[in-house]
């Protein structure tokens, strides 16, 4: 007997097309490896050595070495890889360029990365833009000029540098090296000490109130603060090493700028700085290896790595960049590292060509 066929069956032999479910495993098998590895690799700090060639450094001063972090932005569990990675190394100072507090201010993962740090050494910190102000003229708790959150910090022997601050190496001390904060180098004392003071004379009259008495604490410290800067200035001498820190990297121009705005012979001048310490980029944010960054608000899409880490020139003067360790918020549609290790790193000064 024939088979009986029936025109609108459906094949009972055909085999069901997988092509879109097994597309959906892999790109969901792809975006699984990809997110266990990024975090694998994210939180894979990175040492890094950093030779920078000094060629006026004092004897007193090779291999003078600055353990350098910046842009923390709170994040916690970084303490115990921080500790391994600097074993029992030693340092000169610590210089933390900005950036180090969480998004509202939180010091938690900030305190944890202090316990890290090597002890009896001068721990210096200048604040980052996403940091909060470091002085309050509001009422406040504290009956200083400071936030609150500075005099936490200096409880864990951290120093806020907002004016220089001198280290010496010697038996007499003969060799002397400067940190600055950047903006130094843009500021005019004399007209600073004058603008203070006005400020103080109109808040000195009368009864104040709470918020104008935190005011009037901001105006005194920024009076003896300009003042002491004026002091350190005519305290340099021509054979000091300069070393201008900074939150935001230096661009070519403004090095440029500030160089012509000086002569040969100043001695507290940008010209005379040796090394630019900076961070803020964070390495891009995201990136792709063998690639680069993706895109850095500032200069746009695969911009050229020497732009935000790691050592360049600017001018005639050496500035390295610190990749940072947390993510910052200028990237607001990328909000996590990704393939972008943290770093910290050791510049180790030295007259030897690198």
């Amino acid at each position: 007997m024939a088979r009986e066929t029936y025109i609108f069956a459906t094949e009972y032999n055909r085999k069901p097309n997988h092509f879109f479910r097994n597309l959906l495993i892999f790109i969901l098998a792809v975006a699984l490896m990809g997110t266990v590895a990024n975090a694998v690799f994210s939180y894979s700090l990175i040492y890094e050595r950093v030779p920078v060639t000094v060629p006026n450094l004092p004897e007193e001063m090779e291999n003078f070495s600055i353990l350098h972090i910046s842009d923390l932005h709170g994040r916690r569990g970084m303490g115990s890889a921080v500790r391994k990675a600097l074993g029992s190394r030693i340092y000169s100072c610590v210089v933390m360029t900005g950036d180090m507090l969480g998004p509202g201010g939180e010091l938690d993962g900030f305190l944890e990365l202090l316990q890290a740090l090597p002890d009896g050494i001068p721990r210096l910190l200048i604040p980052g833009d996403e940091d909060p102000e470091y002085l309050d003229s509001y009422a406040h708790s504290g009956m200083t000029a400071r936030a609150d959150w500075v005099e936490r910090l200096e409880e864990e022997g951290v120093t806020l540098l907002d004016e220089p601050y001198l280290m010496t190496r010697g038996r007499k001390d003969e060799a002397r090296i400067w940190f600055v904060p950047e903006e130094i180098y843009t500021m005019n004392p004399e007209s600073t000490e004058i603008t203070w003071q006005g400020v103080l004379n109109r808040l000195s009259g009368g009864d104040l109130s709470p918020d104008q008495a935190a005011q009037r604490r901001v105006a005194e410290y920024q009076l003896s603060r300009v003042r002491s800067i004026r002091e350190k200035i005519a305290q340099m001498r021509a054979d000091d090493i300069q070393v201008a820190v900074a939150h935001v990297p230096f661009s070519g121009s403004l090095s440029e700028t500030l160089v012509s705005w000086t002569s040969r012979t100043d001695i507290f001048s940008l010209r005379q700085v040796s090394l630019i310490l900076a961070g803020h980029y964070c390495a891009g944010q995201w990136r792709i290896p063998g690639v680069g960054a993706v895109y850095v608000p500032s200069f746009g899409w695969f911009p050229d790595d020497s732009l935000i880490k790691g050592k360049n020139y600017v001018g005639q003067i050496c500035q390295y960049i610190s990749p940072g360790i947390g993510s910052s918020r200028i990237y607001p549609y990328m909000p996590f590292r990704f393939m972008n290790a943290p770093v910290i790193s050791s510049i180790e000064l030295t007259q030897k060509e690198k």
